[in-house]
């Protein structure tokens, strides 16, 4: 079943995506908003995508679960888009960031799918 946009994720899986966003950044490559993380998942090459939950409206967002979900991506909904950009680098909020190389966070996306 697919994840639903509405789903809590435990707040230590938050923090882990949060944490492998910022790593990846670091030592991998990232890519920020909606389209570009549709197209990575699309393309079958993201490790791992997070969502932010508080987008408005969610319709922008609602395809990216089901997408991963067919491309067997993991996927972690986040409370808020502010720390979603916070943690990806950027002084604004947004909806999706999709982790192309994880670089040094390999370990930790381990984590985040093991745990779920």
């Amino acid at each position: 079943m697919p994840i639903d946009i509405n789903t809590e994720f435990p707040k230590e899986i938050v923090n882990k995506a949060y944490e492998a966003i910022e790593l990846a950044k670091k030592t991998g490559k990232i890519k920020k908003g909606t389209n570009e993380a549709t197209k990575a998942a699309e393309r079958g090459i993201a490790k791992l995508v997070v969502v932010a939950k508080d987008v408005n409206p969610q319709e922008i967002i609602m395809h990216i679960p089901v997408l991963c979900e067919e491309k067997e991506i993991p996927i972690v909904i986040v409370p808020s888009k502010q720390d979603l950009g916070a943690a990806a680098g950027i002084s604004v909020s947004t909806s999706a960031v999709a982790v192309l190389d994880a670089g040094e966070a390999k370990e930790l996306i381990n984590q985040i799918v093991k745990a779920k």
